[in-house]
């Protein structure tokens, strides 16, 4: 054994140790190892559901064994009376694997209706806002496999195009950070297998058996056609292929934004030119989405309804003004002009 690999042993808690022996975990372990693949300190969001606990152990792990600085976050949403104690048993359980947790709190009013979408965008705005604080640049989510199945699902449901299908990805930006998804290809029943071992305890949120929530609802839908056949590993595949098209048009979508599009410093807007709408529907619509994204500032894609109606009135010169996005949009001879709303 080499020197280097003797000190990572020694340096290695206990706990760790003992539990990496397990074959199951370790070969987790190498798969998200792989899958991480980054030197640079990272934070890891933990809700304290068995996906994100498997994570904090996975994370801590490799933090530990790359020597790299880790900073772990809990959300306390505050959407139900007992989430303020949950989260602090969650940060008392962390400190079984020496891992030291801070709560961030929701704070202010919160919404009556789209409550689970409206929750999700302001955990990451949360969490964003916290690694701002710390200079961390890349955060680390407990999304997998199942996470993957259901969004396709919702998104189909919702009428979502190409890339709204494959959305959910191993990473992807919010805020200008990095969302890493290191787990994305593994089993829930893997995660939880870890979370037993090594907490012997998990959360098991309400929410999840709510049918009022459509996630939960696709959640049994899924299980349905599982009785019913579907091939999961087939059903991986398609996704794989669809993300292979999806890179098509985001190559054609870069040279349109690169070739028919000018910033002006001095006005502070984003031009487009007459050629910029002769393109393929679908890339005009991901380019005009990602332009207003740009000069609006924001992470967060406009409706699709609302560029589709936009659009539709450019190519018909119907459009004099319009708001959109945080954006002004108008029409200037044969340009569009985009400016942010102020």
């Amino acid at each position: 054994m080499s020197h280097k690999n003797l000190n990572v042993i020694i340096k290695t808690p206990k706990i760790f140790r003992d539990t990496l022996k397990n074959k199951k975990i370790n070969n987790i372990y190498k798969r998200f190892e792989k899958s991480l693949n980054i030197n640079e300190k990272f934070a890891v969001a933990v809700s304290g559901g068995p996906d994100s606990l498997a994570l904090a152990f996975l994370a801590k792990a490799y933090s530990i064994k790359n020597k790299i600085p880790s900073k772990f976050l809990i959300v306390d949403h505050k959407l139900r009376p007992e989430s303020t104690k949950e989260a602090m048993a969650v940060s008392r359980l962390l400190k079984k694997i020496l891992v030291k947790s801070e709560i961030i709190t929701w704070k202010g009013k919160k919404p009556l209706k789209n409550i689970q979408s409206k929750a999700r965008i302001k955990r990451y705005a949360l969490l964003a806002k916290n690694c701002e604080k710390s200079k961390i640049e890349n955060i680390l989510l407990g999304h997998h496999q199942d996470d993957l199945f259901e969004n396709f699902f919702i998104r189909l449901s919702r009428g979502s195009g190409l890339k709204g299908l494959i959305s959910l990805d191993k990473k992807s930006k919010i805020s200008n950070k990095n969302i890493l998804r290191p787990l994305i290809n593994e089993k829930k029943e893997d995660l939880v297998h870890i979370s037993k071992k090594v907490f012997n305890f998990y959360i098991q949120d309400p929410t999840n058996l709510d049918e009022k929530f459509q996630r939960i609802r696709i959640r049994k839908l899924i299980k349905e056609l599982q009785k019913d056949g579907l091939d999961k590993s087939k059903f991986l595949k398609t996704i794989k292929n669809l993300k292979y098209s999806n890179k098509v048009v985001d190559f054609y979508v870069r040279e349109n934004l690169k070739k028919n599009t000018f910033f002006s410093v001095k006005k502070n807007n984003l031009i487009l030119n007459k050629i910029f709408f002769e393109q393929p529907y679908e890339v005009i619509f991901r380019s005009f989405s990602d332009s207003l994204k740009i000069v609006g500032k924001r992470y967060y894609s406009v409706r699709g309804k609302k560029l589709d109606l936009i659009i539709n009135q450019i190519e018909k010169n119907h459009l004099n003004k319009a708001t959109l996005g945080g954006c002004v949009v108008e029409k200037v001879n044969q340009s569009v002009i985009i400016s942010k709303e102020h």
